[in-house]
């Protein structure tokens, strides 16, 4: 079985909003994995003669401070052993190459942002009374959702066991009014929603990536490997990302060092010098989130850069704006979260962010 649930921002506006909007994606399970038997778009592709290969393209010009160049390529996207249908099927797709941030966006990269231009991100805001019409106005206060692990055994069949809407909750405050950025200026910048990614990539001169363009670069010139890393979850006995050990979600064992997010260098780079491109947080892509748009592809041959589907559906939450996540974050584990899968696939409510939801940047060749 393979859940994908979604955290409503207004998670405990309590017992009166369920389901509202999505600050971070939890998606489960322990993968089914089956080596044996390639699925059939595979055979597909050879019958296209379509071959994984990275493009000689050199960069052009010197790099922009803290990015890296992606010589783009054609490869294979999405996950034939995940057990995750939207993921399906595994299709050939080509892009060109592009400039990407080495790390997540910081805390100190979007303290700079906001210095300069006074923006106040979603959680900071208060919600529109007018999107939640019959809840008392003292109740739509600003904040965002927090993991809060609990102190006992629980259902994973209930993410409001362990997500808390905490007032006073955001970028600057990650975990609620108590906690702040002392000690994390090189950790990713959390808490963020859609538009706030937007925003900040506009101002950078950059934009966000395109689902096809962070896969291929999550997978560091490596073709159809399970991980950003390559096919063993711990090799070496060493773990290579911020990903969940232990009981989730009460019980955190921090073999990697770290309970929620980590400095964005603390783990490898993949094959391009990619920092984090599986695991820490959730991050941002420009697409909005269809769970068929794989499907849609594969009828093209080999797609050229994809820009998602022309609007937003989820038969989970009708009517519900998503835009596509990667990556995964510290939260997922086998137990409930495998999307630290390099092929597997997230999503977000646009409105939304939460304490492991932030996000990279990319810039074309003009």
């Amino acid at each position: 079985m393979n859940r994908i649930l979604t955290v409503p921002r207004i998670i405990a506006l309590a017992a009166v909003l369920t389901a509202v909007g999505c600050a971070s994606r939890q998606a489960s399970e322990s993968p089914k994995r089956n080596r044996e038997a390639p699925h059939a778009s595979h055979e597909a592709g050879r019958q296209l003669g379509t071959a994984a290969s990275i493009n000689q393209t050199p960069p052009p010009g010197s790099a922009p401070e803290g990015m890296v160049w992606i010589p783009g390529g054609t490869f294979w996207m999405g996950c034939d052993d995940c057990d995750m249908p939207d993921a399906l099927p595994v299709h050939p797709v080509s892009v060109d190459g592009f400039w990407m941030d080495a790390t997540p966006v910081t805390n100190a990269q979007f303290q700079k942002f906001v210095d300069a231009t006074g923006y106040n991100t979603v959680a900071e805001r208060a919600p529109d009374p007018r999107d939640f019409p019959g809840i008392p106005k003292e109740r739509l206060v600003a904040g965002s959702a927090v993991f809060t692990p609990p102190v006992s055994e629980v259902s994973l069949n209930n993410y409001l066991n362990w997500w808390k809407y905490v007032p006073g909750a955001g970028w600057k405050h990650p975990e609620g009014p108590q906690s702040d950025l002392r000690w994390r200026e090189d950790h990713p910048v959390v808490q963020i929603a859609w538009e706030d990614a937007a925003a900040y990539a506009q101002w950078a001169g950059k934009r966000l990536p395109t689902e096809a363009e962070f896969e291929f670069a999550a997978r560091g010139g490596q073709d159809r490997n399970r991980y950003a890393w390559g096919n063993e979850l711990k090799p070496n006995g060493k773990w290579p990302a911020n990903i969940w050990q232990g009981s989730f979600p009460g019980k955190n064992a921090r073999e990697d060092g770290f309970e929620r997010t980590s400095p964005v260098r603390a783990f490898p780079a993949n094959g391009f010098g990619l920092y984090d491109m599986g695991g820490n947080v959730w991050q941002w892509c420009s697409d909005w989130y269809r769970p068929d748009y794989f499907a849609e592809l594969a009828r093209q041959g080999v797609a050229r850069n994809p820009q998602g589907p022309g609007e937003s559906f989820d038969p989970q939450e009708r009517g519900v704006a998503k835009r596509v996540q990667k990556s995964g974050s510290f939260l997922c584990s086998d137990q409930y979260c495998s999307r630290y899968f390099v092929g597997s696939r997230g999503k977000g409510v646009v409105d939304s962010g939460g304490s492991n939801t932030g996000f990279r940047c990319v810039r074309s060749v003009s």
